[in-house]
């Protein structure tokens, strides 16, 4: 047995000095694996969106059509429901369960994941939900990669490496964007730039990129035309923009959560009730406000054509955002990413027509606008600002815009974390784990430093700080003794006059400061 751990051990470091290099093959093979897990995802959404025009543009004439419609939603909302309860871990995004797997706070089982989704995140397109590919493209990959790991028989660290690698082939293969697949999975999954973990990604984005170009072709994911570099003298509109952006972000992740803990209210209420909600909005939609279902890709192309008047910019806007919001609060299986884009491209048009108004700006850089809007938006409610850049060049095909770009990305960045807005995935995980019924920290105040008195007669005079039952919220920081001022150790010893100085939280302050004054106070 000790032989056979000594052998055990030496194979494991072995591995791990060549680690590099397995990570390499290994990102390749993930690459084509989830490359090919996305591309047969893609293919499913393409033609259930094409069957959702079908259907609406047949059954507007024929009121048994109608009918029959509203029963195939129906029929769409309770297999998503007995999808998500067979497998709960399939809901939403899929990218806030990934970032808690890669935590260790969360275990998926990566089959059940791969089915259910893909089923219910093309249920849910079929059904013209505002719903994003992403998240799901995203998570799937990740599954992909780790079933190859479980296939392989690889340890729970390498397999981390291979979750990160199918993230990023997800999202390449899912926009055709292999470096916003690279930074996203390192940015916001694996929170981790390593040059190991970096090559294996940029091996498994490229591979699935490759993959899907040759299925789906070069095109950008957005194909419109854009002026060159916004002139300088416009730049004060970028400071504008980027503060409406981050306030528009901050509303935005309040408001989907708010949805989302109204859908959770009614504790009676099951997956199938509270997915069937976003079912029957819209197949009404679909009759009053097509221009509103699916992803968005449909309203991108029709603002960007340059018809559309700054009153129905706006109309379309809030139609859209108040879907997305309640479609995806029901926990039916799809993301916010792309729908995100969406809305911070109509923010950005409406942006651009109000500066052509009052500003003297000029037509032809209403588009710039709609760029910078969707990477500041982006920034804004994720927190991943160079992902957010490189993701509109990749999606959008234009790189003149790296300055401009970079100014409202920052500035939204700044006012959202001004408001304590916190990045949406991180909230979505939380909540998460509250349904599971697992401990989340909660939110801290600011930390405050406050001095107590040592007086004559105080029950800590004498005492080691070893042996002192302190208030659990706080850490000494110092004593200071005269003139001087020591590092408490375990064993230094406290006296009178000495005045003990303690880091607290703000919103434990109140409880900190009667168990000090007790501690220190006389008797």
């Amino acid at each position: 047995m000790a032989l056979k751990k000594q052998m055990d051990t030496k194979g494991i470091l072995e591995r791990s000095r060549k680690l590099h290099q397995i990570l390499i093959v290994e990102g390749f093979a993930v690459g084509i694996v989830a490359g090919l897990v996305t591309i047969l995802y893609r293919f499913a959404l393409t033609y259930a969106d094409k069957a959702l025009q079908l259907v609406l543009s047949f059954s507007k004439n024929h009121v048994w059509a109608i009918v029959g419609w509203f029963g195939v939603l129906i029929l769409l909302a309770v297999l998503c429901g007995k999808l998500m309860d067979w497998e709960p871990l399939a809901s939403g995004s899929g990218i806030p369960q990934l970032e808690g797997e890669m935590a260790g706070q969360i275990k998926q089982t990566w089959w059940k994941i791969i089915i259910a989704k893909f089923i219910g995140g093309t249920a849910g397109m079929l059904g013209g939900l505002s719903l994003g590919r992403e998240g799901p493209s995203i998570q799937l990959g990740a599954m992909a990669g780790k079933g190859l790991s479980r296939m392989l028989g690889r340890g729970r660290t390498e397999e981390k490496f291979l979750l990160t690698c199918g993230a990023s082939a997800g999202l390449a293969a899912a926009f055709n964007a292999p470096l916003a697949g690279v930074l996203f999975s390192l940015e916001e999954v694996h929170k981790n730039f390593s040059v190991t973990v970096l090559v294996s990604v940029m091996t498994a984005s490229v591979t699935a990129d490759f993959l899907s170009s040759n299925v789906f072709g070069f095109q950008p994911v957005f194909q419109f035309q854009v002026a060159d570099a916004l002139p300088l003298r416009y730049y004060w509109l970028l400071l504008l923009l980027g503060i409406l952006l981050g306030v528009l972000g901050a509303f935005y992740n309040w408001f989907t959560l708010k949805v989302q803990a109204l859908y959770q209210k009614p504790e009676k209420l099951g997956n199938c009730t509270r997915i069937l909600i976003p079912f029957l909005v819209a197949g009404i939609l679909g009759y009053t406000a097509p221009q509103v279902l699916g992803s968005g890709h449909h309203m991108v192309t029709l603002l960007t054509d340059g018809s559309l008047v700054l009153p129905t910019i706006l109309l379309l806007l809030l139609g859209k955002f108040l879907f997305s919001a309640v479609s995806f609060g029901s926990g039916a299986p799809g993301g916010i990413f792309f729908p995100l884009l969406v809305l911070g491209c109509y923010i950005g048009g409406a942006f651009g027509q109000a500066a052509v108004q009052f500003a003297g700006v000029d037509e032809m850089f209403i588009n710039n606008f709609i760029i910078l809007a969707m990477a500041g938006y982006f920034t804004a409610i994720v927190r991943a600002p160079i992902t957010g850049i490189i993701l509109i060049f990749e999606m959008t095909g234009s790189f003149h815009q790296m300055l401009s770009l970079s100014v409202v990305s920052i500035v939204a960045y700044i006012i959202a974390n001004l408001l304590h807005s916190r990045p949406i995935y991180e909230s979505l995980l939380e909540n998460i784990l509250k349904k599971q019924g697992k401990t989340v920290a909660e939110p801290a105040g600011e930390k405050l430093l406050y001095e107590y008195a040592v007086h004559h007669g105080a029950w800590l005079v004498g005492k080691r700080v070893s042996d002192v039952e302190w208030a659990k919220s706080c850490l000494l920081v110092a004593i200071k003794r005269g003139d001087m001022e020591l590092i408490p150790k375990g064993h230094t010893k406290i006296r009178a006059g000495d005045t003990i100085v303690t880091l607290t939280d703000e919103l434990e302050l109140a409880n900190v400061r009667q168990k000090m004054e007790q501690l220190c106070g006389e008797g």
